[in-house]
């Protein structure tokens, strides 16, 4: 089955997001909430989560679940959106509008994914 290309897209992006997990996960440890148990092992998931989601929304068999992966996962993901706005080591030196701009784009995502269903 074909699918257009903006799906494909979409799965490139969560496969890379995820890859960079691994290529550097201190980046990803230092916006990790300090109140969330185990960082490092939450930074491999999570670089798992998108990786396998990435890939999972190519296929029909899995694409529908990968999408409902993809929606609860960015909802997730919101934790570390609202931590980085918290103070300025939990934003990394990135600017705070630039921080309060990603909240509403994770809706974007998420409605970016749910147009799939």
């Amino acid at each position: 089955m074909s699918y257009p290309w903006h799906l494909y897209l979409m799965a490139t992006l969560y496969i890379l997001a995820g890859m960079m997990h691994f290529i550097k996960p201190k980046m990803y440890l230092r916006i990790m909430p300090r109140y969330l148990p185990y960082p490092k092992q939450l930074v491999s998931l999570s670089g798992i989560a998108e990786i396998l989601l990435g890939i999972g929304v190519c296929f029909p068999l899995t694409q529908a679940l990968s999408i409902y992966g993809i929606i609860v996962m960015l909802g997730v993901f919101l934790l570390v959106h609202f931590y980085m706005l918290t103070g300025e080591k939990a934003s990394a030196g990135i600017p705070k509008w630039i921080l309060t701009l990603r909240i509403p784009l994770q809706f974007v995502l998420m409605y970016w994914a749910y147009s799939y269903l």
